[in-house]
């Protein structure tokens, strides 16, 4: 399976780590876009289907709190399943963003096992 991701950072060094770091655990994606910000990040989910959105929660324009919001206040969004990975990973901001709608949560820094096992997890998929 050939995945289309969609990695949301303020960071173009969290961005490019998280893309290498998807190679390195053998993950297949064929389309990686990337974004900023959640608005950003909306605008392109609207443009092109993605299969997974990997986000960072702090970010400048709109946080991806406020990306979960939206995508769950939107038919079509809402079906794309996101996984957040962040430096925040106290139970009280976890417990929160999963409420928002994560499917799941990576702290970081993580290993590649971990982000291939959480991937295949929320996708329930073997890559």
């Amino acid at each position: 399976m050939t995945l289309r991701v969609l990695i949301v950072d303020d960071s173009p060094a969290m961005r490019y780590f998280v893309r290498r770091t998807m190679a390195l655990s053998g993950i297949e994606f064929g389309t990686c876009l990337e974004a900023a910000n959640g608005a950003e990040a909306l605008t392109k989910l609207r443009q092109a289907p993605v299969d997974i959105v990997l986000t960072d929660i702090n970010m400048p324009a709109m946080s991806g709190e406020e990306l979960l919001q939206h995508m769950d206040a939107d038919d079509q969004l809402r079906r794309i399943p996101a996984l957040v990975i962040s430096t925040d990973a106290s139970i009280v901001r976890v417990e929160r963003m999963l409420a928002l709608g994560a499917q799941g949560y990576i702290a970081k820094p993580f290993a590649p096992e971990t982000l291939r096992a959480e991937i295949e997890r929320v996708l329930q998929v073997s890559l």
